[in-house]
């Protein structure tokens, strides 16, 4: 008995030990099972939307690690003396748009009555275990690209004070529910490591990336943000998970160029449904930026690896 489940142990190639973005349990030679799990509360009113994003923020992590959605199952809080079974049945019909938009089946869930909406996936994919991409596996030379704009923390926080207009809500959404799948499938070939932006922020994410052992250089130029977030952030509109990240990072970050107070909190943002981060060598960093600039994905190279001088992260 023992054996058997030394053997089994042996199967679970990527644990609880890390900060990988999803588990890996291999099955057979060519076979491994990725799971991940994940819920947000309500960050815009219309409940379609918020399923759809909610969705995608659960999808996100599979599609990180160079894997394909097979299965979701929703994970519902429902507040049901706030809202009617209408809304319920549209956050579900957003978050099932999604699973199938890339190929993935719905199939189940469980609800339970909470204080307060809640909503998101637990999700199974698949992939060949000697090709699942890391977040910790950056190479020196290696250019990072991001993959969509910060700034979405700190204007969900906005929406839900009611502070931004529709035609930033809309933005936002969009951005949000957008599936980092089609950024994957694209990325798997060349990709060193690769990860998704979500509440650690653009630093925190980095920071995972260098597993304390490389060094990257972020070049605030380049790095894409919602300029509406610079707003908002000035106001003081700034999710408490960013202030827990740039607490956390205070002694790994070293800034060689002056930035603004609300210019560094976008590089602390706490994100939900970010882009991907995607470590690759220098041309074929180049020639996926351009593939994905032509499928309509905001691309940015944004930092390089190095070998770590006094700090692991440098903002250049």
């Amino acid at each position: 008995m023992t054996c058997c489940l030394d053997k089994k142990a042996e199967n679970l190639i990527v644990g609880f030990e890390g900060n990988e973005d999803a588990s890996v349990y291999k099955l057979s030679d060519d076979i491994a099972l990725i799971q991940t799990v994940d819920f947000i509360t309500p960050v815009v009113d219309d409940p379609y939307l918020y399923g759809q994003i909610a969705a995608a923020n659960s999808l996100s992590d599979v599609f990180a690690m160079g894997a394909d959605v097979k299965t979701a199952l929703n994970l519902v809080g429902f507040d049901s003396c706030h809202h009617d079974k209408e809304t319920l049945n549209e956050i579900l019909k957003g978050g099932e748009s999604k699973v199938k938009e890339c190929g993935g089946v719905l199939a189940g869930g469980h609800t339970i009555e909470t204080p307060e909406m809640l909503y998101g996936l637990s999700v199974t994919g698949i992939a060949n275990p000697k090709k699942i991409i890391r977040n910790n596996t950056v190479k020196e030379g290696d250019l990072i690209i991001l993959t969509k704009p910060l700034g979405m923390g700190i204007l969900t926080t906005a929406i839900k004070a009611d502070l931004v207009g529709m035609d930033v809500v809309l933005r936002v959404a969009d951005i949000l529910r957008e599936l980092n799948y089609k950024t994957s499938i694209l990325a798997r070939e060349v990709a060193n490591a690769m990860t998704d932006v979500t509440g650690f922020g653009l630093l925190g994410h980095l920071y995972e990336m260098s597993a304390d052992k490389m060094g990257i250089k972020v070049y605030f130029e380049k790095v894409p943000y919602l300029k509406e977030a610079i707003e908002m952030a000035s106001m003081g509109i700034i999710p408490a998970g960013s202030y827990n990240n740039q607490e956390f990072l205070k002694d790994k970050v070293e800034k060689k160029r002056e930035l603004s107070f609300e210019e560094e909190m976008i590089l602390y943002d706490a994100q939900t449904s970010g882009g991907l981060l995607i470590s690759a060598e220098e041309k074929e960093a180049f020639n996926l930026v351009n593939k994905l600039k032509n499928e309509g994905v905001n691309a940015s190279i944004i930092a390089e690896v190095s070998k770590q001088e006094e700090k692991p992260l440098i903002i250049l």
